[in-house]
């Protein structure tokens, strides 16, 4: 069984990352909850616990895919490939309301499930620390939208630096703030 869950569905930047993660029952690293409740400290911590007792497959949907499918759309590709990443699971634990379809085995949605079941809740620490580093790593490649503090979510440094600084590869041209910004002043 296998706990999925993703991350970055709000930010204007960045990919939409997901986590699966097969928990070893007699080595379930302690303190396990839902990432958005724990520190940044606390999160990379379990991360790397996390990672050297479970079998963790991440995987991403780029900015691209986010405009070309939407962003739900996007979640669940990014969720396919996290579980298709791990050997033959046999039934997979979802965060939300919906099963993504293509799911390379049986699953079951499992509303605030990052705060309900420990794989989950696990996958959701990966995820997150994951994503975080990717923005950290964008940040310094794109310096001034601070997303290194932000994630790429909109901020109103985020927001300002879009105004002043215009849009970069790495935003989501069909998020209403990017998508606005770009065709202002144009027929």
């Amino acid at each position: 069984i296998v706990g999925v869950d993703e991350v970055g569905r709000g930010p204007l930047a960045g990919p939409v990352t997901a986590a699966a993660v097969r928990l070893d029952p007699v080595r379930i690293p302690q303190g396990l909850a839902d990432s958005k409740v724990l520190s940044a400290p606390r999160r990379e911590a379990l991360a790397a616990s996390i990672r050297t007792s479970a079998a963790v497959s991440l995987a991403h949907a780029s900015v691209d895919e986010i405009d070309r499918l939407n962003i739900l759309h996007a979640s669940h590709l990014a969720m396919s490939r996290a579980v298709a990443g791990l050997p033959a699971a046999d039934h997979a634990l979802i965060d939300g309301n919906r099963v993504p379809p293509g799911l390379p085995c049986e699953a079951v949605a499992i509303v605030k499930g990052d705060a309900r079941c420990l794989s989950i809740a696990a996958a959701s620490i990966v995820a997150k620390v994951a994503r975080d580093a990717l923005m950290v790593d964008l940040a310094q490649q794109f310096p001034g939208y601070e997303w290194e503090r932000n994630a790429g979510y909109p901020t109103k440094a985020h927001l300002a630096a879009l105004r002043n600084l215009g849009v970069t590869p790495h935003h989501r041209r069909s998020f209403a703030p990017v998508h606005n910004l770009l065709w202002q002043g144009k027929p």
